[in-house]
C-alpha cells in the first residue's frame, strides 16, 4: 500500500500545481496534528489502564471530558478552520487567461482550448497547459456525471451534465502526468485516464500554432475510414469526415496513448481498438467492426497514426 503512493505522475504527494502544492501542506499539517492526537489518547488510555485503584473519581473524569472532549477540539477546530480559509480562495482568472473547455463522454474526454484573440483549438484525452499562467477549465459532462481530476495539478471538480463548473489551476513544473476520472460514471469508468503535459509557455504557444494544421494523410486507410462510416462520428479537419459523436482525431498519430490514457499509441492496439473495442472498454459506446480483416483494420490505424 505505501509503494502504490510512490509515483509521480498521479499522486497528490507530488504536486507539478500551485494547488496541489496547497493541498499537500494542508494534508500534512492535518496528518500531524492527527498523530498528536491519537499519541495523546494512547497515552490518556495507559494512564487510566495503569491508574491506581481510587485515584480515578467521577469529578476528575467530568472535567477530562469538558475540556478534552468539548473545550480543546472546539478551540484547535476554529483555529485550523481559521488558518486554512486564505487556501479556499478561488486563483483569479482574468480575460487573457487561457481557458480550457473539457466535457466529459462515456468514456473519453473532449477538450477545447480557447485562447484569448484566437481561433478554439478541438482535441481529445490529452490536455496541454503552460507553465507558469494562469488556466481556467470549463468542465461539463455530455451523459452521466464525472469528476475531473489531475492529482498534481489541483483538486477535483464534478462534471455535471447541463452545468458548467469552473476550476481555475497554475502549472510550476514541467513534464507529462496523468489524470483521472473520479466518479463513477459507467462499465469502464477506471480506464477513463487523461494525459496531461505542462510545457514552457513558448514550447506550448507553438504547440497550440500546430494544432491548427489541417490532417495531410493520405493512403488506403483513409478510403477504409470513410467507407465504413467512421467519418460519421469521428472529425478530421482538412477531410470530409465532420462527425462530433467520438473523438476528433485530427492530430491522433501525434498523441502517445489511445482509448483515453489506458493503451501504448501502437498500430498493433488501434487495430485491435477498432475491430473490438468493446474488448478494452466495456461499455463504450463506440461499435465494433468484426467485418474488418486484420489488414484492412491495420490499414486503418496506420492511416490514423499518421495524423500528425
Amino acid at each position: 500500500m505505501l509503494l502504490a503512493g510512490c509515483n509521480t505522475h498521479q499522486s497528490t504527494l507530488a504536486p507539478f500545481g500551485a494547488d496541489a502544492a496547497d493541498i499537500r501542506y494542508l494534508f500534512l499539517v492535518m496528518l500531524c496534528g492527527a498523530l498528536v492526537i491519537a499519541i495523546a489518547v494512547a497515552l490518556l488510555m495507559r494512564h487510566a489502564v495503569r491508574a491506581p485503584e481510587g485515584e480515578l473519581t467521577h469529578a476528575g473524569g467530568m472535567r477530562l471530558v469538558l475540556w478534552l472532549g468539548g473545550i480543546v477540539p472546539t478551540v484547535v477546530l476554529l483555529g485550523l478552520l481559521v488558518w486554512s480559509l486564505p487556501y479556499m480562495k478561488p486563483r483569479p482568472v482574468g480575460p487573457a487567461d487561457l481557458t480550457i473547455a473539457v466535457e466529459g463522454e462515456q468514456f473519453w474526454w473532449r477538450v477545447l482550448y480557447r485562447p484569448a484573440g484566437a481561433a478554439p483549438v478541438e482535441t481529445a484525452n490529452e490536455v496541454r497547459i503552460p507553465v507558469g499562467r494562469t488556466v481556467a477549465f470549463r468542465l461539463s459532462a455530455a451523459d452521466v456525471v464525472h469528476s475531473f481530476w489531475i492529482p498534481g495539478l489541483g483538486g477535483k471538480m464534478d462534471m455535471i451534465p447541463g452545468r458548467t463548473n469552473t476550476l481555475v489551476v497554475r502549472a510550476d513544473k514541467a513534464g507529462r502526468y496523468r489524470g483521472q476520472c473520479a466518479e463513477f460514471c459507467g462499465l469502464s469508468h477506471a480506464l477513463m485516464a487523461l494525459d496531461v503535459v505542462a510545457m514552457p509557455p513558448a514550447a506550448f504557444d507553438a504547440w497550440l500554432a500546430d494544432q491548427r494544421r489541417l490532417a495531410t494523410a493520405t493512403g488506403e486507410g483513409a478510403a477504409l475510414f470513410a467507407a465504413n462510416g467512421c467519418n460519421a462520428c469521428h472529425a478530421i479537419r482538412g477531410t470530409a469526415a465532420t462527425g462530433r459523436i467520438g473523438p476528433d482525431l485530427t492530430h491522433f498519430g501525434a498523441r502517445p496513448t489511445l482509448a483515453a490514457g489506458i493503451l501504448p499509441m501502437t498500430t498493433a492496439n488501434v487495430a485491435a481498438f477498432i475491430r473490438h473495442p468493446q474488448a478494452t472498454k466495456p461499455g463504450v459506446r463506440m461499435p465494433a467492426f468484426p467485418q474488418l480483416s486484420p489488414g484492412e483494420a491495420t490499414a486503418i490505424a496506420r492511416y490514423l497514426q499518421g495524423l500528425k
